[in-house]
Protein backbone atom coordinates (compact mmCIF):
# COMPACT_ATOMS: atom_id res chain seq x y z
CA UNK A 1 0.00 0.00 0.00
CA UNK A 2 1.01 3.74 -0.88
CA UNK A 3 0.18 6.22 1.21
CA UNK A 4 -0.99 9.48 -0.68
CA UNK A 5 -2.05 11.24 2.41
CA UNK A 6 0.86 12.79 2.27
CA UNK A 7 3.87 14.80 0.57
CA UNK A 8 3.52 15.77 -2.84
CA UNK A 9 0.17 15.69 -4.43
CA UNK A 10 1.80 16.32 -8.07
CA UNK A 11 4.29 14.09 -7.69
CA UNK A 12 1.73 11.85 -6.61
CA UNK A 13 -0.41 12.07 -9.42
CA UNK A 14 3.09 12.08 -12.15
CA UNK A 15 3.98 8.86 -10.30
CA UNK A 16 0.17 6.86 -10.70
CA UNK A 17 -0.66 8.42 -13.97
CA UNK A 18 2.99 7.46 -15.64
CA UNK A 19 2.79 3.17 -15.21
CA UNK A 20 -1.14 3.83 -16.03
CA UNK A 21 -0.43 5.91 -19.22
CA UNK A 22 1.58 2.96 -20.13
CA UNK A 23 -1.02 0.16 -19.51
CA UNK A 24 -3.65 1.68 -21.22
CA UNK A 25 -1.12 2.29 -24.36
CA UNK A 26 -1.18 -1.30 -24.35
CA UNK A 27 -4.61 -1.92 -23.94
CA UNK A 28 -4.94 0.28 -26.84
CA UNK A 29 -2.60 -1.47 -29.01
CA UNK A 30 -4.48 -4.86 -28.77
CA UNK A 31 -6.90 -3.19 -31.53
CA UNK A 32 -3.64 -0.84 -33.09
CA UNK A 33 -1.98 -4.04 -33.51
CA UNK A 34 -4.75 -5.86 -34.83
CA UNK A 35 -5.59 -3.03 -37.28
CA UNK A 36 -1.93 -3.19 -38.35
CA UNK A 37 -1.85 -6.97 -39.18
CA UNK A 38 -5.73 -6.77 -40.41
CA UNK A 39 -5.06 -3.67 -42.99
CA UNK A 40 -3.43 -6.02 -45.26
CA UNK A 41 -6.58 -7.81 -45.99
CA UNK A 42 -8.49 -5.18 -47.70
CA UNK A 43 -10.83 -2.41 -46.55
CA UNK A 44 -13.72 -4.23 -45.52
CA UNK A 45 -11.65 -5.89 -42.85
CA UNK A 46 -10.28 -2.25 -41.78
CA UNK A 47 -13.65 -1.19 -41.32
CA UNK A 48 -15.37 -4.76 -39.89
CA UNK A 49 -12.67 -4.37 -37.00
CA UNK A 50 -12.88 -0.85 -36.50
CA UNK A 51 -16.74 -1.31 -36.05
CA UNK A 52 -16.21 -4.20 -34.12
CA UNK A 53 -14.27 -2.14 -31.75
CA UNK A 54 -17.06 -0.09 -30.83
CA UNK A 55 -18.59 -3.16 -29.19
CA UNK A 56 -16.15 -3.31 -27.23
CA UNK A 57 -17.30 0.42 -25.62
CA UNK A 58 -20.44 -1.84 -24.02
CA UNK A 59 -17.96 -4.52 -22.92
CA UNK A 60 -15.91 -1.70 -21.05
CA UNK A 61 -18.78 -0.30 -19.79
CA UNK A 62 -19.11 -2.99 -17.37
CA UNK A 63 -15.46 -3.06 -16.40
CA UNK A 64 -15.53 0.35 -16.16
CA UNK A 65 -18.43 0.29 -13.84
CA UNK A 66 -16.99 -2.55 -11.43
CA UNK A 67 -13.37 -0.99 -11.74
CA UNK A 68 -14.21 2.44 -10.66
CA UNK A 69 -16.52 1.70 -7.70
CA UNK A 70 -13.75 -0.71 -6.65
CA UNK A 71 -10.89 1.90 -6.59
CA UNK A 72 -13.17 4.82 -5.06
CA UNK A 73 -14.16 1.75 -2.12
CA UNK A 74 -10.40 0.57 -1.37
CA UNK A 75 -9.15 4.41 -1.52
CA UNK A 76 -11.35 5.37 0.63
CA UNK A 77 -11.05 2.65 3.35
CA UNK A 78 -6.98 2.77 2.54
CA UNK A 79 -7.34 6.85 3.43
CA UNK A 80 -9.32 5.67 6.72
CA UNK A 81 -7.00 3.23 7.41
CA UNK A 82 -9.40 0.27 7.61
CA UNK A 83 -7.70 -2.50 5.56
CA UNK A 84 -10.64 -5.22 6.53
CA UNK A 85 -13.14 -2.92 4.92
CA UNK A 86 -10.15 -2.62 1.85
CA UNK A 87 -10.05 -6.88 1.67
CA UNK A 88 -13.84 -7.21 1.62
CA UNK A 89 -14.03 -5.12 -1.42
CA UNK A 90 -11.38 -6.48 -2.94
CA UNK A 91 -12.97 -9.96 -2.90
CA UNK A 92 -16.52 -8.80 -3.48
CA UNK A 93 -15.32 -7.46 -6.85
CA UNK A 94 -13.83 -10.76 -7.73
CA UNK A 95 -17.19 -12.16 -7.07
CA UNK A 96 -18.64 -9.35 -8.77
CA UNK A 97 -16.03 -10.07 -12.16
CA UNK A 98 -16.87 -13.83 -11.97
CA UNK A 99 -20.78 -12.65 -13.18
CA UNK A 100 -19.95 -9.62 -15.28
CA UNK A 101 -17.59 -12.30 -17.31
CA UNK A 102 -20.85 -14.73 -17.37
CA UNK A 103 -22.38 -11.57 -18.70
CA UNK A 104 -20.06 -11.21 -21.54
CA UNK A 105 -19.80 -14.22 -22.76
CA UNK A 106 -23.61 -14.60 -23.13
CA UNK A 107 -24.23 -10.82 -24.73
CA UNK A 108 -21.31 -11.07 -26.93
CA UNK A 109 -22.31 -14.24 -28.35
CA UNK A 110 -25.79 -13.61 -28.88
CA UNK A 111 -25.49 -9.92 -30.24
CA UNK A 112 -22.69 -9.64 -32.28
CA UNK A 113 -24.94 -10.30 -35.11
CA UNK A 114 -27.59 -8.00 -34.46
CA UNK A 115 -24.84 -4.97 -33.90
CA UNK A 116 -22.73 -5.83 -36.95
CA UNK A 117 -26.00 -5.58 -39.15
CA UNK A 118 -27.03 -2.51 -37.91
CA UNK A 119 -24.08 -0.59 -38.37
CA UNK A 120 -21.75 -2.36 -41.07
CA UNK A 121 -21.54 -0.11 -44.12
CA UNK A 122 -22.04 -3.87 -46.41
CA UNK A 123 -21.32 -7.72 -46.41
CA UNK A 124 -17.95 -7.96 -46.44
CA UNK A 125 -17.43 -5.16 -42.94
CA UNK A 126 -20.30 -7.70 -41.45
CA UNK A 127 -18.88 -10.64 -41.68
CA UNK A 128 -15.16 -9.46 -40.92
CA UNK A 129 -16.69 -7.60 -37.66
CA UNK A 130 -18.39 -10.51 -36.61
CA UNK A 131 -16.08 -12.75 -36.89
CA UNK A 132 -13.46 -11.03 -35.32
CA UNK A 133 -16.01 -10.39 -32.38
CA UNK A 134 -16.65 -14.34 -32.17
CA UNK A 135 -12.90 -14.42 -31.55
CA UNK A 136 -12.43 -11.65 -29.16
CA UNK A 137 -15.33 -12.39 -26.82
CA UNK A 138 -14.04 -14.74 -24.73
CA UNK A 139 -11.10 -12.58 -24.19
CA UNK A 140 -13.00 -9.46 -23.43
CA UNK A 141 -14.95 -11.82 -20.59
CA UNK A 142 -11.35 -12.48 -19.37
CA UNK A 143 -10.73 -8.82 -19.09
CA UNK A 144 -13.18 -8.53 -16.03
CA UNK A 145 -10.92 -10.27 -13.63
CA UNK A 146 -7.77 -8.04 -14.55
CA UNK A 147 -9.81 -5.29 -13.89
CA UNK A 148 -11.24 -5.98 -10.73
CA UNK A 149 -7.62 -6.79 -9.72
CA UNK A 150 -5.49 -4.13 -11.08
CA UNK A 151 -8.31 -1.34 -9.68
CA UNK A 152 -7.71 -2.93 -6.20
CA UNK A 153 -3.89 -2.09 -6.60
CA UNK A 154 -4.92 1.00 -8.06
CA UNK A 155 -7.26 1.97 -4.62
CA UNK A 156 -4.01 1.28 -2.73
CA UNK A 157 -1.94 3.61 -4.74
CA UNK A 158 -0.04 0.90 -6.50
CA UNK A 159 0.24 1.17 -10.06
CA UNK A 160 3.36 -0.53 -11.77
CA UNK A 161 2.23 -4.65 -11.76
CA UNK A 162 -0.58 -3.94 -13.43
CA UNK A 163 0.87 -1.92 -16.07
CA UNK A 164 4.17 -4.52 -16.62
CA UNK A 165 1.67 -7.68 -16.71
CA UNK A 166 -0.49 -5.19 -19.48
CA UNK A 167 2.87 -4.94 -21.23
CA UNK A 168 3.35 -8.77 -21.24
CA UNK A 169 0.37 -9.36 -23.03
CA UNK A 170 0.91 -6.78 -25.81
CA UNK A 171 3.80 -8.33 -26.48
CA UNK A 172 2.44 -11.62 -27.01
CA UNK A 173 -0.05 -10.30 -28.96
CA UNK A 174 2.32 -8.55 -31.00
CA UNK A 175 3.97 -12.03 -31.88
CA UNK A 176 0.80 -14.22 -32.38
CA UNK A 177 -1.00 -11.35 -34.60
CA UNK A 178 1.40 -11.59 -37.70
CA UNK A 179 1.35 -15.36 -37.05
CA UNK A 180 -2.81 -16.03 -36.16
CA UNK A 181 -3.44 -13.05 -38.87
CA UNK A 182 -1.34 -13.73 -41.65
CA UNK A 183 -0.21 -17.11 -41.19
CA UNK A 184 4.05 -16.19 -40.77
CA UNK A 185 6.06 -19.61 -40.33
CA UNK A 186 2.88 -21.38 -40.61
CA UNK A 187 1.39 -21.07 -43.94
CA UNK A 188 -2.69 -21.37 -42.23
CA UNK A 189 -3.48 -17.55 -41.95
CA UNK A 190 -6.62 -16.83 -39.72
CA UNK A 191 -7.21 -13.33 -41.20
CA UNK A 192 -9.70 -11.55 -38.42
CA UNK A 193 -10.35 -14.38 -36.88
CA UNK A 194 -6.76 -14.79 -36.05
CA UNK A 195 -6.92 -11.02 -35.01
CA UNK A 196 -9.26 -12.11 -32.33
CA UNK A 197 -7.79 -15.46 -30.85
CA UNK A 198 -4.86 -13.48 -30.71
CA UNK A 199 -6.15 -10.78 -28.35
CA UNK A 200 -7.84 -13.51 -26.38
CA UNK A 201 -4.63 -15.93 -25.70
CA UNK A 202 -2.79 -12.37 -24.69
CA UNK A 203 -5.55 -11.09 -22.19
CA UNK A 204 -5.61 -15.02 -20.82
CA UNK A 205 -2.25 -14.82 -20.30
CA UNK A 206 -2.09 -11.47 -18.39
CA UNK A 207 -4.86 -12.73 -16.23
CA UNK A 208 -2.71 -15.87 -15.10
CA UNK A 209 0.38 -13.23 -14.20
CA UNK A 210 -1.79 -10.69 -12.67
CA UNK A 211 -3.12 -13.64 -10.58
CA UNK A 212 0.40 -15.05 -9.49
CA UNK A 213 1.16 -11.20 -8.35
CA UNK A 214 -1.43 -11.31 -5.95
CA UNK A 215 -0.74 -14.93 -4.62
CA UNK A 216 3.04 -14.44 -4.24
CA UNK A 217 3.72 -10.82 -3.67
CA UNK A 218 0.67 -8.46 -2.61
CA UNK A 219 0.16 -8.18 1.20
CA UNK A 220 -2.25 -5.53 1.65
CA UNK A 221 -5.34 -7.04 -0.15
CA UNK A 222 -5.15 -10.74 -1.07
CA UNK A 223 -7.56 -13.56 -1.91
CA UNK A 224 -10.10 -14.78 1.05
CA UNK A 225 -12.27 -17.41 0.04
CA UNK A 226 -14.21 -16.88 3.01
CA UNK A 227 -15.08 -13.44 1.83
CA UNK A 228 -16.35 -14.76 -1.58
CA UNK A 229 -19.62 -15.60 -0.19
CA UNK A 230 -22.26 -12.50 -1.94
CA UNK A 231 -22.18 -9.47 0.39
CA UNK A 232 -24.85 -7.22 -0.84
CA UNK A 233 -24.47 -4.30 1.10
CA UNK A 234 -21.01 -4.16 -0.05
CA UNK A 235 -21.79 -4.86 -3.98
CA UNK A 236 -24.67 -1.56 -3.14
CA UNK A 237 -21.46 0.28 -2.25
CA UNK A 238 -19.78 -0.65 -5.17
CA UNK A 239 -22.05 -0.61 -7.87
CA UNK A 240 -23.62 2.72 -6.74
CA UNK A 241 -20.52 4.33 -7.51
CA UNK A 242 -19.41 2.20 -10.39
CA UNK A 243 -22.76 2.19 -12.07
CA UNK A 244 -22.80 5.63 -13.24
CA UNK A 245 -19.49 5.47 -14.46
CA UNK A 246 -20.17 2.92 -16.33
CA UNK A 247 -23.15 4.23 -18.06
CA UNK A 248 -21.05 6.91 -19.96
CA UNK A 249 -19.53 4.03 -21.53
CA UNK A 250 -22.31 2.69 -22.29
CA UNK A 251 -23.61 6.36 -23.49
CA UNK A 252 -20.09 6.29 -25.43
CA UNK A 253 -21.10 3.56 -27.37
CA UNK A 254 -24.64 4.92 -28.30
CA UNK A 255 -22.69 8.00 -29.58
CA UNK A 256 -20.13 5.64 -31.64
CA UNK A 257 -22.86 3.82 -32.63
CA UNK A 258 -24.73 6.87 -34.12
CA UNK A 259 -21.45 8.07 -35.64
CA UNK A 260 -21.23 4.98 -37.94
CA UNK A 261 -25.05 4.19 -38.86
CA UNK A 262 -24.70 8.10 -39.91
CA UNK A 263 -21.31 7.42 -42.05
CA UNK A 264 -22.98 4.32 -43.47
CA UNK A 265 -23.60 5.83 -46.31
CA UNK A 266 -20.42 6.81 -47.48
CA UNK A 267 -19.02 3.63 -48.21
CA UNK A 268 -16.22 1.11 -46.74
CA UNK A 269 -13.70 4.25 -46.69
CA UNK A 270 -15.57 6.52 -44.55
CA UNK A 271 -15.96 3.84 -42.00
CA UNK A 272 -12.49 2.39 -42.21
CA UNK A 273 -10.67 6.48 -42.14
CA UNK A 274 -13.47 7.30 -38.69
CA UNK A 275 -12.28 3.80 -37.66
CA UNK A 276 -8.75 4.14 -37.43
CA UNK A 277 -8.61 8.23 -36.88
CA UNK A 278 -11.20 7.32 -33.35
CA UNK A 279 -8.41 4.70 -32.46
CA UNK A 280 -5.51 6.78 -33.11
CA UNK A 281 -7.60 10.24 -30.77
CA UNK A 282 -8.11 7.01 -28.04
CA UNK A 283 -4.44 6.51 -28.06
CA UNK A 284 -3.40 10.67 -28.15
CA UNK A 285 -5.96 10.57 -24.80
CA UNK A 286 -4.19 8.14 -22.92
CA UNK A 287 -1.62 10.81 -21.17
CA UNK A 288 -5.09 12.84 -20.27
CA UNK A 289 -6.91 10.08 -19.25
CA UNK A 290 -3.68 8.29 -17.29
CA UNK A 291 -4.04 11.45 -15.07
CA UNK A 292 -7.51 11.92 -14.78
CA UNK A 293 -7.44 7.88 -13.48
CA UNK A 294 -5.12 9.20 -10.78
CA UNK A 295 -7.13 11.49 -9.49
CA UNK A 296 -9.28 9.36 -8.35
CA UNK A 297 -7.10 6.96 -5.96
CA UNK A 298 -5.00 9.56 -4.97
CA UNK A 299 -8.09 12.40 -4.03
CA UNK A 300 -10.10 9.32 -3.14
CA UNK A 301 -7.70 8.44 -0.31
CA UNK A 302 -7.64 12.09 0.80
CA UNK A 303 -11.38 12.08 0.80
CA UNK A 304 -11.14 8.85 3.01
CA UNK A 305 -8.87 11.09 5.54
CA UNK A 306 -11.25 13.91 5.40
CA UNK A 307 -8.58 15.96 4.21
CA UNK A 308 -10.69 18.67 1.67
CA UNK A 309 -7.39 20.75 1.14
CA UNK A 310 -5.75 18.08 -0.53
CA UNK A 311 -8.79 17.18 -2.48
CA UNK A 312 -9.30 20.01 -4.28
CA UNK A 313 -5.21 20.36 -4.90
CA UNK A 314 -5.25 17.18 -6.63
CA UNK A 315 -8.41 18.61 -8.78
CA UNK A 316 -7.07 21.59 -9.48
CA UNK A 317 -3.25 20.35 -10.57
CA UNK A 318 -4.81 17.78 -12.05
CA UNK A 319 -6.25 19.86 -14.52
CA UNK A 320 -3.49 22.37 -15.17
CA UNK A 321 -1.53 19.18 -16.28
CA UNK A 322 -3.94 17.68 -18.48
CA UNK A 323 -4.85 21.01 -20.28
CA UNK A 324 -0.85 21.54 -21.15
CA UNK A 325 -0.61 17.93 -22.42
CA UNK A 326 -3.66 18.22 -24.40
CA UNK A 327 -2.79 21.54 -26.06
CA UNK A 328 0.66 19.68 -26.82
CA UNK A 329 -1.01 16.98 -28.36
CA UNK A 330 -3.49 19.47 -30.24
CA UNK A 331 -0.55 21.00 -31.93
CA UNK A 332 0.68 17.41 -32.93
CA UNK A 333 -2.30 16.36 -34.68
CA UNK A 334 -2.98 19.79 -36.78
CA UNK A 335 0.55 19.13 -37.66
CA UNK A 336 0.88 15.51 -38.73
CA UNK A 337 -2.86 14.35 -39.08
CA UNK A 338 -2.63 11.93 -42.12
CA UNK A 339 0.70 10.75 -40.78
CA UNK A 340 -0.56 9.10 -38.08
CA UNK A 341 -3.34 7.79 -39.74
CA UNK A 342 -1.01 6.45 -42.67
CA UNK A 343 0.52 4.33 -40.24
CA UNK A 344 -2.17 1.91 -40.60
CA UNK A 345 -3.60 2.14 -43.95
CA UNK A 346 -2.62 3.91 -47.23
CA UNK A 347 -5.52 3.76 -48.88
CA UNK A 348 -6.05 7.73 -50.11
CA UNK A 349 -9.90 8.14 -49.28
CA UNK A 350 -9.43 6.36 -45.83
CA UNK A 351 -6.31 8.87 -45.40
CA UNK A 352 -8.58 11.81 -46.27
CA UNK A 353 -11.22 10.88 -43.46
CA UNK A 354 -8.93 10.16 -40.97
CA UNK A 355 -6.94 12.92 -41.41
CA UNK A 356 -9.88 15.25 -41.59
CA UNK A 357 -11.55 13.93 -38.49
CA UNK A 358 -8.33 13.88 -36.41
CA UNK A 359 -7.91 17.27 -37.52
CA UNK A 360 -11.12 18.90 -36.43
CA UNK A 361 -11.83 16.82 -33.26
CA UNK A 362 -8.40 17.91 -32.09
CA UNK A 363 -9.79 21.15 -31.31
CA UNK A 364 -11.67 19.60 -28.41
CA UNK A 365 -9.01 17.37 -26.81
CA UNK A 366 -8.15 20.42 -24.06
CA UNK A 367 -12.34 20.03 -23.20
CA UNK A 368 -11.92 16.70 -23.29
CA UNK A 369 -9.22 16.36 -20.87
CA UNK A 370 -10.87 18.50 -17.84
CA UNK A 371 -13.95 16.42 -18.68
CA UNK A 372 -11.81 13.26 -17.94
CA UNK A 373 -10.18 15.23 -14.82
CA UNK A 374 -13.67 16.18 -13.85
CA UNK A 375 -14.71 12.12 -13.66
CA UNK A 376 -11.39 11.64 -11.85
CA UNK A 377 -13.05 14.10 -8.77
CA UNK A 378 -16.39 12.45 -9.27
CA UNK A 379 -14.84 9.01 -8.79
CA UNK A 380 -12.77 10.51 -5.76
CA UNK A 381 -15.75 11.53 -3.78
CA UNK A 382 -17.94 8.70 -4.27
CA UNK A 383 -21.04 10.06 -6.47
CA UNK A 384 -20.39 9.57 -10.58
CA UNK A 385 -23.63 10.50 -11.27
CA UNK A 386 -22.68 14.03 -12.34
CA UNK A 387 -20.67 12.22 -14.86
CA UNK A 388 -23.45 10.16 -16.62
CA UNK A 389 -25.70 13.75 -16.73
CA UNK A 390 -22.85 15.15 -18.25
CA UNK A 391 -22.70 12.63 -20.90
CA UNK A 392 -26.05 12.29 -21.39
CA UNK A 393 -26.56 16.31 -22.07
CA UNK A 394 -23.65 15.40 -25.00
CA UNK A 395 -25.44 12.60 -26.52
CA UNK A 396 -28.61 14.48 -26.39
CA UNK A 397 -27.24 17.44 -28.01
CA UNK A 398 -25.51 15.87 -30.70
CA UNK A 399 -27.13 12.80 -31.93
CA UNK A 400 -30.22 14.39 -32.39
CA UNK A 401 -28.94 17.53 -34.77
CA UNK A 402 -26.57 14.82 -36.16
CA UNK A 403 -29.21 12.24 -37.52
CA UNK A 404 -30.93 15.84 -38.37
CA UNK A 405 -28.26 17.08 -40.43
CA UNK A 406 -27.62 13.92 -42.02
CA UNK A 407 -31.37 13.47 -43.66
CA UNK A 408 -29.87 17.34 -45.48
CA UNK A 409 -29.49 16.89 -49.39
CA UNK A 410 -26.20 18.85 -48.67
CA UNK A 411 -24.75 16.66 -45.92
CA UNK A 412 -20.97 16.46 -45.27
CA UNK A 413 -18.74 14.57 -42.81
CA UNK A 414 -17.06 17.20 -41.96
CA UNK A 415 -20.21 18.89 -40.17
CA UNK A 416 -20.44 15.84 -38.10
CA UNK A 417 -17.11 16.30 -36.68
CA UNK A 418 -17.72 20.15 -35.88
CA UNK A 419 -20.75 19.21 -33.73
CA UNK A 420 -18.64 16.97 -32.42
CA UNK A 421 -16.52 19.61 -31.11
CA UNK A 422 -19.18 21.96 -29.70
CA UNK A 423 -20.97 19.39 -27.57
CA UNK A 424 -17.44 18.47 -26.43
CA UNK A 425 -16.92 21.72 -25.50
CA UNK A 426 -20.59 22.32 -23.76
CA UNK A 427 -19.98 19.32 -21.92
CA UNK A 428 -16.76 20.37 -20.35
CA UNK A 429 -18.03 23.55 -19.17
CA UNK A 430 -21.16 21.57 -17.47
CA UNK A 431 -18.86 18.90 -15.59
CA UNK A 432 -16.56 21.85 -14.58
CA UNK A 433 -19.77 23.78 -12.84
CA UNK A 434 -20.49 20.24 -11.48
CA UNK A 435 -17.04 19.22 -10.30
CA UNK A 436 -17.58 22.88 -8.22
CA UNK A 437 -21.12 21.83 -7.14
CA UNK A 438 -19.60 18.31 -5.73
CA UNK A 439 -16.95 19.48 -4.00
CA UNK A 440 -18.60 22.31 -2.56
CA UNK A 441 -21.09 20.21 -1.15
CA UNK A 442 -19.10 16.63 0.07
CA UNK A 443 -15.97 18.38 1.09
CA UNK A 444 -17.76 19.51 4.54
CA UNK A 445 -16.85 17.37 7.11
CA UNK A 446 -17.71 17.06 10.74
CA UNK A 447 -15.25 18.37 13.81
Amino acid sequence: MKDLTQGSIPAHLAAMAAPMAIGMLVQTLYLMVDLYFVSRLGGAAIAGVSAAGNFTFAVLALTQMLGVGTVAVISHAVGARDQAKANLAFNQSLVLAALCSLAALVGGYLLTGPYMRAVGADAGTIEAGATYLYWYTPGLALQFAMVAMGSALRGTGIAKPTMVVQLVTVLVNIVLAPVLIAGLGTGHPFGVAGAGLASTISIAAGTVLLTAYYRKLETYVAFHPSEWRPRFETWREILNIGFPAGGEFALMFIYMGVIYSIIGGFGTAAQAGFGVGSRVMQAVFLPAMAIAFAVAPVAGQNFGARDAARVRGTFSSAMLMSSALMALLTLLCQWRAESLIGFFTKDPQTLIVGGGFLRTISWNFVASGLIFTCSGLFQALGNTWPSILSSATRLVSFALPAMWLSRQPDFRLEQVWHLSVATVTAQALLSLWLARREMRLRLVFPS
